[in-house]
C-alpha cells in the first residue's frame, strides 16, 4: 500500500500540489475561487505558458534559454509599430497600412530568427546555451529599445488588440492560444521523430551521434522553434496591454523555466512532459494571484518563488538520483 502511495505520489505528485494550493488559497481568500478570478489566473499565465513550451523542449535537451523575455519585448514592439491605427498622430509608419496579420507575422519572424540565430551558434561553436542565449538577451532588449527609441508603441488597432483581449465562446483568446500550443507542442513531442530526437538528445547526446541522429540541426529546430513561441507572447502581451514597450518581458524567462521545473522537466535533460509544464505554470500564476488576494508583498513573492524553484531542482536532483 505504502508502495502504490509512493508511485501514486511520484506519477502525480505535481498535480496533487496544485490541487492542494488551489484548496489553500480558496480558503485564505474567499474571491480566489470566482470564475473571473480563475479566468484571470489562467489568462495571466498564458504569456509565461507559451514561452514554458519553447523552454521545455530545450531543456529536455540539457540547453537552458536566458533570452525569452527580450525576445518577446523585441517582437512585441516591432508587431506593435506595424499595428498601430492608420490616423495616430505619432505612428512609426505613417505611410504603412497593413493588415492585422503582417504585424503577427513579422513578431513570429523576429522570434524564430533571434531563437535561430541561437541555435546556430550553439550548435556550431558548442559555446554552452547559457552563454549564447545570455548574449541574445542583452542584444535583444538593446535592440527593442533602439527600435521603439526607449518609447511604448501605442495606439493600436482593435484587430490587433483581440488577440489578447478578445473571447470566443466567453473564454479569453489567449487561452485558447495557450492550449493549442501546448497541445501541438505536445504532440510534437510525443507522436513525432522529432519528439524522439529531442528526448535522445537530452537523454545521451554522444549516443545520438552515434546513432544517427544530425544533433546539431535538431538543436537549431528547437531554438528557432523557441523563440517563435517567445515571438508569439510578445503578440498576445502587446495585444493585451494595447502597447508594445520595450521593457515587456523582464524576468519572463525565469517564470517559463520555473515552470518547467516545478512541472518535472529535468535540468539533467531527457525527461519532460508539456502538461507537466503548463500545471507548473499555473502553479506559479495561483501562488503570484493568492498572494496578491492577500496583500502580500511582491518583494515576499519573489523569496516564495525563488524557495519553490530551489525545492523542485531538489527534488529533481534526489529523483534521479534514486533512478542510478
Amino acid at each position: 500500500m505504502k508502495a502504490k502511495t509512493e508511485q501514486l505520489f511520484k506519477k502525480y505528485g505535481i498535480f496533487f500540489i496544485f490541487i492542494g494550493m488551489v484548496i489553500l488559497m480558496s480558503i485564505l481568500s474567499p474571491a480566489f475561487l470566482r470564475v473571473g478570478n480563475l479566468l484571470n489566473v489562467i489568462r495571466q499565465i498564458s504569456v509565461i505558458g507559451l514561452i514554458a513550451c519553447g523552454v521545455t523542449m530545450i531543456i529536455i535537451t540539457t540547453g537552458i534559454d536566458l533570452s525569452s523575455g527580450s525576445v518577446l519585448a523585441l517582437a512585441a514592439v516591432v508587431a506593435a509599430s506595424f499595428a498601430q491605427k492608420s490616423d495616430w498622430a505619432s505612428r512609426m509608419y505613417p505611410n504603412i497600412d497593413v493588415p492585422v496579420i503582417v504585424p503577427i507575422l513579422l513578431g513570429l519572424g523576429v522570434g524564430a530568427v533571434c531563437g535561430l540565430i541561437c541555435g546556430v551558434i550553439i550548435a556550431k561553436t558548442k559555446i554552452p546555451p547559457f552563454i549564447s542565449t545570455l548574449g541574445m538577451m542583452i542584444v535583444a532588449r538593446g535592440a527593442a529599445l533602439i527600435y521603439s527609441n526607449g518609447r511604448p508603441i501605442s495606439s493600436l488597432k482593435d484587430s490587433y488588440n483581440f488577440i489578447g483581449q478578445g473571447k470566443i465562446l466567453g473564454v479569453p483568446l489567449p487561452i485558447i492560444i495557450l492550449a493549442v500550443v501546448a497541445i501541438i507542442t505536445h504532440v510534437l513531442l510525443t507522436n513525432t521523430k522529432f519528439g524522439k530526437y529531442v528526448y535522445a538528445i537530452g537523454g545521451n547526446e554522444n549516443a545520438a551521434v552515434v546513432s544517427g541522429i544530425n544533433v546539431d540541426k535538431y538543436k537549431v529546430m528547437i531554438y528557432t522553434y523557441a523563440g517563435m513561441l517567445s515571438g508569439m507572447s510578445g503578440i498576445v502581451l502587446s495585444s493585451r496591454i494595447s502597447s508594445g514597450q520595450p521593457g515587456l518581458g523582464l524576468a519572463y524567462e525565469l517564470d517559463a523555466i520555473a515552470s518547467a521545473v516545478i512541472g518535472g522537466t529535468s535540468l539533467n535533460g531527457g525527461i519532460g512532459k508539456i502538461s507537466g509544464t503548463i500545471i507548473g505554470a499555473l502553479i506559479i500564476g495561483v501562488l503570484n494571484n493568492g498572494l496578491d488576494l492577500l496583500n502580500v508583498s511582491a518583494y515576499w513573492q519573489q523569496i516564495v518563488k525563488g524557495v519553490i524553484i530551489v525545492g523542485a531542482v531538489i527534488l529533481d536532483e534526489r529523483k534521479n538520483n534514486g533512478k542510478k
